[in-house]
């Protein structure tokens, strides 16, 4: 086993989701130093407030496009976590930018990694990559080739990428995968809102849930603290150019998922129904979690009900009202039958 204390960490989107998350876990760890590089876009500095009173860690703003800038970031750097990117719904809005933040930003990452002689990079991926998959639970030998998205593509790019620099340069590596991933310090603002987020905001204000279709599409919700278990795991293990399914291994409807926020928002609402939109081709996702157990030790631990109580808990700490800045957007947005309804990662 790898041990953390004393060492130099980088963790690209740090400010986000995920990565804030996987710096909360790492402090106890004691490393030398945690840096982190975020342009805010998605990152913010609330997210990261409590870890800064550590003294361990250390912001760089900046972009993961910007070759000069990570070079920089990495000088020194042991641990890499690369977790920078954009969301699903943006990919597919601005190919181009897509293409530049996740293909061209991971080369830079990587190309950095091996200059300053990292020692181990854990990266992000996505159950995208399988697209509509032939297999359920999918396990990480399923084929890549029925994904359709810029954002699946991306990721698939940004594994064999890996997978070349392990045969080309040594370069050390762990995939993590990961499913519908929600929980506090989710995306609440601006035009790629979470799914969720939109639900809360129809249903604190006395509004149904809508969901596009009959809400039969089903998710695998993995909680952002599990998430950030998962890569601290991996930092850890001994296993190298490998990847895995990070997901709960349970299968969670839209409905099922509509009914369990009223619930966590005391709520007693029924979702509303409208016409299905042909938004996202991936009717459902349902992980094989037996690899991550046995290699990692991993197996998520906060349930969706006891997440979703958190989730609400934290955007209502927000002070997010019905007319707050979180509902911008169209009516539309406030919907779900895409895997949007957490970050299909």
């Amino acid at each position: 086993m790898t041990e953390i204390a004393g060492r130099r960490v980088l963790i690209t989107g740090g400010a986000g989701l995920i990565g804030s998350h996987i710096t909360d876990q790492l402090i106890p760890h004691e490393p030398a130093e945690i840096v982190l590089l975020d342009n805010f876009t998605r990152g913010r500095h609330e997210n990261i407030a409590a870890a800064l009173e550590s003294g361990l860690v250390t912001v760089i703003e900046g972009d993961v496009r910007d070759a000069d800038t990570v070079a920089k970031a990495m000088a020194g750097v042991d641990l890499l976590f690369h977790q920078a990117a954009i969301r699903i719904t943006q990919c597919a809005q601005e190919p181009r930018l897509a293409y530049d933040v996740l293909a061209t930003g991971t080369f830079n990452v990587l190309e950095a990694a091996v200059e300053a002689g990292v020692s181990r990079v854990v990266a992000a991926s996505s159950a995208s990559i399988y697209g509509l998959a032939e297999q359920f639970p999918t396990a990480e030998n399923h084929h890549p080739y029925d994904n359709r998205t810029i954002y699946g593509a991306a990721k698939l790019f940004n594994e064999s990428l890996l997978r070349s620099f392990n045969d080309m340069f040594g370069l050390d590596y762990v995939v993590l995968r990961y499913f519908n991933v929600y929980g506090q310090r989710m995306d609440a603002h601006g035009a790629y809102t979470e799914v969720l987020i939109r639900w809360m905001e129809r249903i604190e204000r006395g509004e149904r849930p809508l969901i596009f279709g009959d809400g039969s599409q089903t998710m695998d919700f993995v909680h952002a603290v599990d998430i950030a278990r998962a890569n601290i795991a991996a930092a850890r293990s001994d296993v190298s150019d490998q990847v895995y399914n990070i997901a709960s291994g349970q299968e969670t409807s839209l409905l099922e998922l509509a009914r369990a926020l009223c619930e966590a928002m005391g709520s007693d609402l029924e979702p509303e129904f409208g016409p299905e939109r042909k938004t996202n081709p991936v009717p459902r996702r349902l992980a094989d979690i037996s690899r991550a157990r046995d290699d990692l030790g991993f197996v998520a631990s906060i349930g969706l009900q006891d997440g979703l109580r958190e989730l609400v808990s934290w955007w209502r700490g927000l002070g997010t009202t019905a007319s707050g800045t979180t509902t911008s957007g169209s009516a539309g947005d406030s919907t779900a039958n895409t895997a949007t309804a957490g970050s299909a990662r």
